[in-house]
């Protein structure tokens, strides 16, 4: 059982360390509001939205209240919509549609994101999923509170290579549409492989068609727990006179031990709001995602691990490290840890990382390998505006098959800033934070990406 005195025990973690809630995130099936007729599947989307989390926002922040832990978002995620609009969308426009009762929905019950603009064609398209993937552009430049992910791949079916292509196409015009704004609408699409079906975390949320009606995930976040842990554990070896650091097996029994207590605070506020809510309690995600906030930042944990900045020698070791104790803390305190747990690591969100692009240290290729060992994959970098949509599909393919060889969840979130060069940064605000412009290989990936067709599933995903 957990106890308030549990959370007593944290209250320096939450008053000095930037421990939070991130996210109560309500999954919503919207199979049931499929129609033959637009107007009809859109009044009864709106009609199930505002129905089922109404209560969602007031209830976060009466939990916050009442219990000192801040939860910083309240978010919704949806059924795919390409299939749910499947038997009334006859054109990209009467997806647009739908993308914007989604975002009134989203506007009328107040929460500041919603997810689920998406589609999951890791071994085709169906046209309706094609028709929703070419109104992606449109739909992000016209809504404020959307968010859309498109799974290209798995470890079962293998890289989907002419959705892969397509999206290259679609970032492209998505950050054209928006380049009123920096290219702000590609930070709100993202292109996955594994994508898991109880993500709370925008921009990758979506509720899967395995999911109760409606469910209520939670996810936690404290880098600067961990920050500080790690920073009390060698201050007292110091203090202790043999002039040692801290082993790796005293390293990862702190971050474990205190994965454990972050994670035993979500489950409080999970099991709270589901009952308040009256709606199943789904997962946990205990996830190490950083803020702009000084201090709360996945790279600081890497540099008191022992690397002068992320991308030096080291780093993907340590990173790594990170990941396992994470999770195995996780588990140990809840028996209900899914979504994407472990350690994320975008560049504009964490200002670790952006200090060691802007000194060298890390570039697009070390990311590339640091996603084989973290939670996610390349999230939040900006990259030069006349970057070829080839070359974009050509790096959503590499993360693709990362994540499909290693079986795990990888993501291309990037952001071609229209007008924007090597050197330059961009302000996105809030958690989105800001981002230099990241160099990327020029050396052409079309003919690749111009194959088509579909990769195959690796052998060892046989497994029945």
């Amino acid at each position: 059982m957990i106890n308030l005195q549990e959370v007593i025990e944290t209250n320096k973690m939450i008053e000095q360390e930037h421990l939070d809630v991130r996210t109560i995130t309500m999954g919503i099936s919207l199979l049931d509001c499929a129609d033959k007729e637009l107007t009809v599947t859109c009044e009864k989307i709106y009609s199930k939205i505002t129905t089922l989390a109404r209560h969602l926002v007031q209830t976060g922040e009466d939990i916050s209240k009442e219990f000192g832990i801040p939860v910083v978002n309240k978010r919704i995620s949806i059924t795919p919509i390409s299939l749910v609009g499947s038997s009334c969308c006859r054109t990209p426009g009467d997806y647009v549609q739908i993308a914007k009762t989604l975002d009134r929905a989203a506007k009328d019950v107040g929460v500041n994101f919603l997810g689920g603009y998406s589609a999951i064609v890791s071994k085709g398209m169906s046209k309706s999923d094609e028709l929703l993937i070419r109104s992606i552009p449109k739909a992000l430049a016209c809504t404020e509170r959307i968010c859309s992910s498109i799974n290209v791949g798995s470890t079962k079916t293998g890289i989907n290579m002419d959705a892969v292509r397509l999206m290259g196409d679609i970032i492209k015009q998505t950050a054209e549409e928006t380049q009123h704004a920096d290219s702000l609408g590609c930070a709100k699409l993202v292109v996955l492989c594994n994508a898991p079906d109880d993500n709370p975390f925008m921009a990758g949320a979506f509720h899967g068609v395995s999911e109760a009606d409606a469910i209520i995930n939670v996810g936690v976040s404290g880098p600067g727990v961990v920050k500080h842990a790690l920073e009390q554990m060698d201050k007292k070896q110091w203090n202790s006179g043999d002039g040692q650091l801290a082993n790796f097996e005293v390293l990862c029994e702190t971050i474990k031990r205190t994965a454990f207590k972050i994670t035993r605070v979500g489950q409080l506020v999970a099991q709270e709001a589901s009952r308040r809510l009256g709606i199943p309690f789904g997962i946990i995600d205990l996830s190490l995602a950083p803020t702009p906030a000084i201090g709360d930042s996945v790279a600081d944990i890497l540099k008191c691990i022992g690397v002068e900045h992320p991308g030096a020698p080291g780093t993907t070791a340590a990173l790594a490290l990170l990941n396992d104790q994470v999770k195995k803390g996780g588990v140990m305190a809840s028996s209900y840890v899914g979504g994407l747990s472990g350690a994320f690591i975008p560049v504009s969100e964490d200002q670790g990382m952006i200090d060691a692009v802007e000194a060298g240290a890390l570039t697009l290729e070390k990311l590339e390998a640091m996603t084989c060992v973290c939670s996610v994959g390349l999230d939040m970098i900006a990259i030069p505006g006349d970057t070829p949509a080839t070359t974009i599909a050509g790096i959503i393919a590499d993360e693709s098959a990362i994540g499909m060889i290693n079986q795990k969840t990888t993501a291309v979130r990037i952001i071609p800033v229209v007008g924007k060069t090597v050197g330059d940064t961009v302000e996105f605000g809030g958690l989105l934070g800001y981002a230099p412009v990241m160099p990327v290989n020029t050396f052409s990936s079309q003919r690749f990406v111009d194959r088509g067709g579909r990769i195959p599933a690796p052998i060892h995903s046989f497994k029945n």
